[in-house]
């Protein structure tokens, strides 16, 4: 447990936030959500697909038409999806996109199946998780939606011998955001159906994560992929493992093209995403990078859904 959870548990949220707002904003905003995560008793359950702890969406806005992240033995490859016009639609980015995906990725696995219901539950989770969808956030779910929907994906897998290709999409029948704002209708179809390949791939690669903690860092692409990828190393491993600045800026930063530059604008969604993972044993360094230790997952074995 870090430094703020102990902080937490040793003299409480006001003494905490007292301490944290010597510091610095991101502090504050980081002993509050660590604070939510340590107080919630539901321990609601999140889902997504293993592949996307080493091989996640682009962070902001893009122009490129396939956009490529090398996760080591994981690639991704997503190729925005065309209108009826012919026109590329784009990438699916940010933090909203993210959403939309752990909720359809979280419902199939909790359902074991490949059908979707949206509309009212589709809304009424992203309200659970921070996200009320008026005004602009309806135009950017609304933005988002569509490039999940027609976006198409290769995942290339190696293990060194041999590289298993997987081609497909998020989902097999598109949502169709409605294009008339007359008092904002609603956003999706009733129920969509995810693509078969990604689906039976997701049920093979789980990756579970606490729900409440993906709601701190709702807004927060990169609190968010950090969260994932720590989710999915931390308790697989049998010795610490150092990470330099440079393997991370690989993992998190290829936008970057100086490491200054990374290091400066990481610090923040790493201490964030560690926040809402107290179980998480991580060290920092300025010069060298961060040290991992085997830690226990986000959500204990004996509550993985379907066990």
């Amino acid at each position: 447990m870090g430094r703020i959870h102990n902080l937490l548990e040793l003299h409480g949220l006001e003494e905490a936030r007292r301490q944290a707002s010597l510091e610095s904003k991101v502090q504050r905003y980081c002993v509050d959500a660590a604070h939510e995560v340590l107080a919630d008793e539901a321990m609601s359950i999140g889902i997504t697909h293993s592949g996307f702890a080493m091989a996640a969406l682009p962070h902001k806005k893009t122009t490129e038409t396939v956009w490529e992240r090398d996760g080591g033995n994981i690639k991704l490859l997503i190729e925005s999806g065309l209108d009826k016009n012919k026109d590329a639609v784009g990438i699916p980015y940010g933090s909203m996109a993210r959403m939309i995906l752990l909720y359809l990725q979280t419902q199939a696995v909790k359902t074991k199946s490949r059908e979707v219901e949206l509309g009212a539950s589709m809304n009424a989770w992203l309200k659970a998780m921070g996200i009320a969808v008026g005004g602009n956030t309806y135009n950017a779910v609304r933005d988002q939606a569509k490039r999940i929907s027609r976006c198409r994906l290769t995942f290339f897998r190696s293990n060194g011998r041999e590289e298993l290709v997987s081609n497909g999409a998020f989902i097999r029948d598109a949502i169709f955001p409605i294009d008339n704002d007359l008092n904002q209708p609603s956003l999706w179809r009733e129920v969509v159906r995810l693509d078969e390949s990604f689906y039976e791939s997701l049920i093979d690669h789980p990756l579970p994560l606490r729900e409440i903690a993906i709601r701190q860092i709702s807004s927060k692409s990169k609190a968010i992929d950090i969260y994932i990828w720590l989710a999915y190393r931390l308790h697989v491993l049998k010795d610490p493992v150092n990470i330099s600045w440079a393997a991370l800026k690989g993992q998190f930063g290829s936008e970057y093209s100086q490491l200054r530059g990374f290091k400066r604008d990481i610090i923040a969604p790493l201490k964030l995403a560690l926040s809402v993972y107290p179980e998480a044993h991580v060290e920092v360094d300025q010069e060298t990078g961060i040290l991992l230790y085997p830690s226990p997952p986000p959500v204990p074995e004996k509550r993985m859904i379907g066990r």
